[in-house]
């Protein structure tokens, strides 16, 4: 697929074209209908909110506050209402809005104003929703109310609605981690045309991904925030994926291979890296769907469609790019000196390297300082509590949070989170008895009776908290009616409200988040047992997504919970973690650390194959992988941070969340502890009891060489001028040398296919001799390297008969 990808290129850049723009026009035809229903069916909360829709139904429309504030006076004051009356009635004459509610409608906006006099507040409801009101309509709201402000006269706005105005244009936190990302590619690549190789692929697939998710959405329920959460999954994974693959098939150019032959190899071997890692990414989202809520499957079908898409856009629009592009996907630099000197060598060399060396000498007491370091980290996780946000999360500058707290200060902490009790077939009798019932509750600052529509047998009972939204006491004034108050009654009551809903969806997400956690590391552990053939790997693999899990939780509970450096990096106010935001972090936690686990164990798994030497197997495969996770890591950290510019509270929680969950994950776990506890595990890592070898499906995620029938097999399948049938099986043997003609024991040779696997690998003997056996005869580099002596590297020709070749090493490191 590959091959054909890259010579018929033009056809493939043409489809997806085609593809990407087919769907933005269907999306700008078809428009979105996107659902924000965020209820749990069969709770108490969930059927208070089904008979308030049934009993006023006239009030489905978003409901906004204007709030104002003197600084001396009282509002009646004849001065405010000369400003303000003339604000509202324009406002209400607005084409869009349904009513306003002012408080100097008469008696029944006294108490709209506050006791001191100081504070009023008018209802203003739209006739649709806060996703459907437009957000021309919002402004002018705004804009009409703000105008009524003068010296000493405060006017604020708050709702959903008012919340849509205050964020930042669609596409701003994508674009700055584009950004971000284009610079962390150019300083890898060094190359504008490989650093923009990821970008494209990217954009590719969260555009077509985006624009699917949205015809979809009117097939099915898709929360609002599913496309925010697909676009960062999808813009991290696409990258990255890219990533992987270009660097890659750059290694494989530098080596000596044709840029159609290494853009094959790179596709055949991390292709089918990223092809595995993209299910596993998929699975770990589609665990979601254990948790039985249907607003998450909106969310499944965004996030996994998007990261579907990615990868196809990598193993088939990438190689046809790598095609356009042919030796230039090298910098000037890299192709003068690969003219100049050659191909460069084999074996892994530079910082990484080093460091994968250092891993192999101290593995203990690596792994001691990242777990401990790891176990710090987890330490807030202990005290997370799940709830919601609400705009006094808000940062103070926002008028959002302004008319928050003012409202708070007027008429109490609970007023910006009223429960509703919510009685059928109650006589007026019992709804007395109950008000007095709750009202004596502790707790409750504020109870009245909201006047039933005519003909309606559902009675309702405003509650006003004596504690904010968030707060736990609030919390157990919820479980105080619900288990006392109620029940002694004698009436079916149910209790709602935004702060009831929440909280109902905040224990359910716990109770079923241990079902959740089990079953996705099930799935994931079934994977890499199947691919690697091994049960310590996915063991392993298990345990490091859980201290990765913790640890990144962690940190998000001491900056949003706790409020360590919240404000100061314009993130708002303190306050509980969103309830659905694990099961959304963990799905997406659980999927990018099997990518990086299954890219570095794969270079490992590969090398274990060819050598059974396990020490070399976890050093080459860190040496060669560690530089390109981490620089994908990197990536992904600038793309994931660059969601706190969303505007959306939950996008900023996820994304500073998955920042530092990839950055632990990569840089201290994959990088340190998953290679220091595979050389400490030794052979072990790679057992797998004989009855189980045999009852498992066989899935590579790299490919085995191809034995001489099956090479030439290949040959004849591929269009174009037919080579000579490949010679069988040969040898290269010889001696290794100094100029002195002295022997030189201990030096590594390694023998390395055209498409830059290793065949065959020895050290010489004592007397300098060696002997490299090759499945096929054709076109090979040897390689040499012998302690502080430059690597030594030539291509060779190996036929039907043995092939004696001598290395010869000067001290200069000038090979001969």
């Amino acid at each position: 697929m590959a091959r054909w990808c890259y010579r018929h290129r033009l056809v493939v850049l043409v489809l997806w074209v085609g593809a990407l723009f087919g769907l933005g026009a269907a999306g700008s035809a078809a428009g979105t209908n996107y659902s924000n229903s965020f209820s749990l069916p069969d709770t108490d909360s969930t059927q208070a909110y089904d008979l308030m829709v049934k009993a006023f139904p006239q009030s489905s429309g978003d409901q906004d506050t204007v709030v104002w504030r003197v600084s001396e006076g009282s509002v009646r004051d004849s001065s405010v209402r000369e400003r303000i009356e003339p604000a509202l009635k324009e406002i209400a004459g607005m084409k869009g809005v349904g009513e306003v509610a002012s408080p100097y409608a008469g008696d029944a906006g006294a108490a709209q104003i506050s006791k001191d006099g100081r504070i009023a507040y008018a209802q203003v409801t739209f006739a649709e929703q806060a996703n459907a009101v437009p957000k021309e309509l919002v402004q002018d709201v705004v804009d009409t109310a703000q105008d009524a402000e003068r010296g000493g006269l405060q006017v604020e706005l708050g709702g959903q609605a008012i919340t849509r105005v205050q964020e930042p244009p669609t596409g701003t936190a994508e674009l700055v981690g584009i950004a971000a990302a284009a610079v962390v590619l150019f300083l890898a690549f060094g190359s504008f045309y490989a650093m923009l190789l990821p970008i494209v692929v990217a954009i590719f697939g969260v555009g077509t991904g985006m624009l699917s998710t949205s015809l979809l959405s009117h097939a099915t329920d898709v929360p609002e925030v599913a496309p925010l959460l697909g676009s960062l999954i999808g813009l991290g994974v696409g990258i990255d994926y890219a990533l992987f693959i270009v660097t890659r098939h750059r290694k494989g150019i530098l080596r000596g291979a044709a840029p159609e032959d290494a853009a094959v190899t790179a596709l055949n071997t991390s292709g089918r890296a990223v092809l595995f890692a993209g299910g596993t990414v998929c699975i770990a989202l589609a665990g979601m769907l254990v948790m039985n809520m249907r607003f998450l499957d909106g969310v499944v079908i965004a996030t996994s469609l998007t990261v579907v898409l990615s990868v196809l856009a990598a193993t088939t629009l990438l190689p046809s790019l790598l095609g356009v592009l042919g030796m230039r996907v090298l910098s000037r630099r890299q192709r003068r000196k690969l003219a100049a000197d050659g191909p460069e060598s084999v074996e892994s060399n530079g910082a990484a390297a080093r460091w994968s060396a250092q891993v192999q000498k101290r593995p203990k007491s690596i792994a001691l300082v990242a777990l401990v370091v790891m176990a710090a980290l987890a330490i807030p996780v202990l005290t997370l509590r799940l709830g919601a946000t609400d705009q006094g999360n808000h940062k103070e500058d926002t008028t959002t949070r302004q008319a928050y707290d003012l409202l708070a200060e007027g008429f109490g902490p609970g007023f910006n989170g009223p429960l509703q009790l919510v009685a059928q077939d109650a006589g007026p009798a019992a709804v007395r008895e109950l008000v007095e019932a709750v009202r004596q509750t502790e707790g409750v600052a504020q109870v009245v009776a909201l006047p039933s529509p005519p003909d309606s047998d559902i009675a309702v009972i405003q509650v006003v908290p004596t504690t904010s939204p968030q707060s736990e006491d609030t919390d157990r004034l919820i479980d105080r009616l619900r288990g006392e108050v109620i029940p002694q009654s004698g009436e079916v009551v149910h209790v709602g409200g935004v702060t009831a809903i929440f909280k109902d969806f905040a224990e359910v997400t716990g109770e079923r988040l241990p079902y959740f956690i089990g079953t996705i590391i099930a799935l994931g552990f079934l994977l890499l047992l199947i691919a690697f053939r091994s049960l310590v790997v996915p063991l392993t693999a298990a345990l490091m997504n859980l201290i990765a899990a913790a640890a990144s939780f962690g940190v998000l509970v001491a900056i949003f919970q706790w409020g360590w450096g919240a404000e100061a990096l314009g993130l708002g106010k303190e306050g509980p973690i969103t309830a659905f935001l694990p099961v959304i972090m963990l799905s997406l936690l659980f999927g990018l650390s099997m990518d990086y686990q299954v890219f570095l164990v794969s270079r490992m798994h590969e090398e274990w194959v060819h050598t059974k030497d396990n020490a070399r197997a976890v050093r080459v495969g860190l040496a060669e992988t560690s530089r390109v996770i981490n620089c994908a890591a990197l990536i992904m950290i600038c793309v994931f941070s660059a969601f706190v510019l969303s505007g959306d509270m939950e996008g900023a929680m996820a994304g500073i969340g998955l920042a530092a969950a990839v950055a632990l994950d990569a840089f201290i776990l994959r990088t340190a502890l998953v290679p220091a506890a595979m050389h400490l595990l030794g052979r072990s890592n790679w057992w797998l009891p004989a009855g189980l070898e045999k009852r498992l499906p066989h899935l590579a995620v790299e490919p085995r060489e191809d034995a001489p029938e099956a090479a030439a097999a290949n040959q004849a399948a591929v269009p174009g001028p037919r080579a000579e049938p490949p010679a069988r099986g040969s040898v290269v043997h010889g001696f290794v040398r100094t100029e002195l003609g002295e022997p030189v024991g201990d030096a590594v040779l390694t023998l390395v296919s055209p498409g830059g696997r290793q065949v065959d690998r020895v050290e010489s003997l004592a007397d300098g001799s060696y002997i490299l056996s090759a499945p096929a005869g054709g076109a090979y580099l040897l390689a040499a390297t012998a302690g502080i002596r430059d690597p030594w590297v030539k291509h060779i020709m190996i036929g039907g008969d043995p092939l004696v070749h001598d290395v010869v090493l000067s001290d200069a490191g000038v090979s001969r």
